[in-house]
């Protein structure tokens, strides 16, 4: 495997001046680099970068190679059209819908809401992938339960095959405890690397369980392939719908539909009892929704079994399809693939990112 010194000197022999290496990352086959560039010269330097690539790709023991730049204006181009020069082909031609499951903020249980919904989908019948593009924080390889890697073809890789689903994860790359230290631009090339480089095939639908907030990993999905739509997942108390707010205005100013709100953690009802406890308050993302004139499409309980099947790596979606939690992700699994299908695909923003 080659080492990063190895990575900056085949580096030196492609990159000149004004361009310069920024970052640099080798890890288990692995390679990304990113490259500072004037904003105005990017798309002249675009052959420099693609040769940059190839000079890394070709090192020992490189399963696959990404590099960024860093600075370049972003423009709007039809859905799987070329953009302009330095932002590349839309990716993920093959696959018919993708939608990002997302959240304001952390801690509303978002990724538990997109496994399950992702596996509700499969078991209705359709082609379904499930990309976990939070870098920092991986989850998906706990809830799916396998710490398998994945295969490498060329310079292909093979997604995991886990309920019905085809996966991907950065867990499923690097070791469990391996701290993700990167700057916004290698989180940028590793999501590009997790969509064009993968070998999804021919998907129905792509969901995409999104990181916290509004950062670069949003805008990185929203410029590089026709996101169909976007799910908000928020608790009900106000401090959760705050965030939810900025993340449907988010993808409102990157021409993203959003398809509507989910209430998570809505209620708890004791399981010897059934007493009903409103922990979080109860109805706040159903208000929410009606005004800012988005789809409620539903509520989903605090229950023990959810998270325990989840920490398993057996989503209840999958291991239970006969309990009252199963049904309810179906039903709105099946909502969302309805509004799907009325639904065209959203076209790149127009952004010009620093």
């Amino acid at each position: 495997m080659s080492d990063e010194q190895a990575v900056r000197n085949a580096l030196a022999k492609v990159v000149k001046q004004p361009a310069r290496v920024e970052a640099v990352v080798a890890r288990d086959g692995l390679v990304q680099a990113t490259l500072s560039v004037p904003r105005e010269e990017a798309r002249a330097l675009e052959p420099m970068r693609a040769a940059a690539e190839a000079a890394l790709a070709a090192l020992p023991g490189v399963l696959s190679a990404t590099v960024v730049l860093t600075a370049h204006a972003q423009l709007p181009a039809p859905p799987g059209k070329k953009p302009p020069t330095g932002q590349g082909e839309m990716l993920l031609p093959e696959v018919s819908k993708i939608i990002a499951v997302a959240s304001g903020k952390g801690g509303v249980g978002k990724s538990t809401t997109a496994v399950n919904l992702a596996v509700a989908l499969a078991a209705q019948g359709l082609r379904v992938g499930l990309l976990d593009a939070d870098i920092y924080g991986p989850s998906l390889p706990q809830m799916l339960g396998t710490q398998e890697k994945p295969r490498v073809t060329g310079s292909r890789i093979h997604p995991i095959e886990r309920w019905g689903l085809k996966a991907m994860s950065i867990g499923f790359l690097v070791d469990q405890e391996t701290p993700m230290i990167w700057r916004g631009p290698m989180v940028m090339g590793a999501l590009e690397q997790m969509m064009g480089q993968v070998e999804w095939g021919a998907l129905d639908i792509l969901v995409v369980d999104m990181p916290p907030g509004t950062g670069d990993a949003q805008l990185t999905m929203s410029q590089r392939v026709p996101l169909a739509g976007a799910v908000i997942v928020s608790t009900p108390q106000d401090v959760a719908l705050i965030d939810a707010r900025r993340g449907v205005r988010m993808f409102e100013k990157v021409n993203v539909p959003v398809l509507g709100l989910i209430e998570n953690m809505s209620f708890y009802c004791c399981p010897n009892c059934g007493h009903r406890a409103d922990i979080f308050g109860h109805g706040g993302a159903e208000a929410e929704a009606a005004r800012l004139g988005a789809e409620f499409l539903g509520a989903l309980p605090i229950r023990l079994e959810i998270r325990e099947l989840a920490d398993a790596g057996t989503p209840i979606a999958a291991s239970r399809p006969e309990s009252e939690v199963a049904a309810m992700y179906s039903a709105i699994a099946a909502r969302i693939w309805q509004k799907l299908g009325k639904q065209p695909a959203a076209p790149p923003p127009s952004i010009t990112m620093a």
